[in-house]
């Protein structure tokens, strides 16, 4: 028998063909690693998401995808409120500034002062540098946007007043947008704005317009009636929903801040007394006077049906725009048998609060005695 039918089977192989073999494994090898590479890379896609593979891509081939300069043209993006770092980034690539959301969080990360970004409207170039259009972003000559601040209680012409003062619209523009029959006012209001431009700030973006914004002043107020039940609620205490509002705007002007429950059940036990109500800033709102706890008897002689004085019940509308607070208190009185309600620390904001004329006299004393010892209220 020949040595040769020993040989183990791997052996009988020409030596020039084991050598061919061994040279195309050695071809092979990187081949098969970078396409396992790519499919290692896919397993991580889908359990990370499709962004994290771009990073990790960027990472293994020098960086994420970045625009190289300034950028060109004009857009305008928005930064709205709670949005984090990581959304702005995510608005910027859908709105084409920045070339990736992983570059721009990279050039975010070297400056902190990102994170006090304020919501509203910027102006940035089109694919720009990630760091640039960080640069932008926390300089405040990108902002193209206007500012409004409603205060709780402002009236409809103060808040006008408020609008034509921050931005270009006119006095004339506004006005007229509050007569548009697309304000979005509840029939109740009966055309009447007033108690239904809700308090609150406002961003006027570039393309707003005066109606435009008075609607989203309306559809707030609107919105949070319906959060607070306001019309149930109201027939639960025997009156309409339009005559809560009234009630909280009065609420809004007369009481301190930890009062709004008491003042609003003085309101319902007088009007339940069948007493006028008395209240001063039904005469203030006539008048267009502000800033006093006092009114004149003249200003009480006044001839108007905001004239609590003179004419008994609820005026026929708001004099304000109330807050939250305030529409609460109105749906949900403190327990009380007070009839009357006089501050007497201007400083302070005490108020007192009393069941009868006589009690009520002697915390009127201490106002004026507080008065004269803080020169003046």
């Amino acid at each position: 028998m020949s040595d040769i039918g020993l040989m183990p089977e791997r052996d009988r192989r020409p030596a020039g063909h084991r050598a061919a073999r061994r040279a195309k494994k050695e071809r092979r090898g990187p081949g098969c690693f970078f396409l396992l590479l790519i499919v290692a890379a896919v397993c991580v896609a889908g359990y990370l998401g499709a962004s994290k593979l771009v990073g990790l891509a960027g990472d293994f081939f020098g960086g994420p995808e970045d625009y190289p300069g300034p950028g060109t043209g004009s857009v305008v993006i928005e930064v709205r409120q709670g949005d984090t770092v990581a959304a702005m980034g995510r608005e910027l690539k859908a709105k084409d500034v920045v070339a990736s959301v992983d570059a721009f969080l990279d050039a975010a990360a070297g400056a902190p002062e990102m994170n006090q970004v304020q919501p509203g409207f910027y102006q940035l170039r089109k694919q720009m540098q990630a760091s640039q259009a960080v640069q932008a972003l926390v300089d405040p000559a990108s902002r193209v946007d206007a500012s409004i601040g409603v205060p709780e209680g402002a009236r409809v012409d103060q808040v006008v007043g408020q609008i034509a003062k921050k931005t270009e619209f006119t006095k004339k523009e506004i006005n007229a947008a509050l007569k548009d029959p697309e304000l979005g006012l509840p029939a109740a209001a009966e055309g009447n704005p007033e108690g239904y431009l809700y308090p609150a700030t406002y961003m006027v973006g570039p393309d707003a317009t005066p109606l435009s914004l008075l609607q989203e002043m309306v559809s707030k107020a609107v919105a949070l009636e319906n959060d607070l039940n306001l019309e149930a609620r109201a027939k639960a205490l025997g009156i309409s929903a339009h005559d809560a509002i009234v009630v909280a705007s009065i609420v809004q002007a007369e009481a301190g801040t930890a009062d709004y429950d008491k003042v609003a059940r003085v309101i319902y036990n007088r009007l339940d007394d069948g007493m006028a109500l008395q209240m001063d800033s039904t005469i203030h709102y006539v008048s267009g006077k502000d800033g006093s706890v006092w009114t004149s008897a003249e200003s009480r002689e006044i001839d108007s049906p905001y004239n609590t004085y003179k004419y008994p019940g609820l005026p026929p509308s708001p004099i304000g725009n109330p807050g939250e607070e305030a529409l609460e208190a109105a749906l949900n009185p403190a327990d009380g048998a007070w009839l009357y309600f006089t501050l007497v620390d201007a400083e302070s904001g005490e108020t007192k609060f009393a069941e009868s004329y006589s009690e009520h006299q002697q915390n009127v004393e201490e106002l004026r005695q507080n008065c004269r010892e803080q020169g003046g209220c």
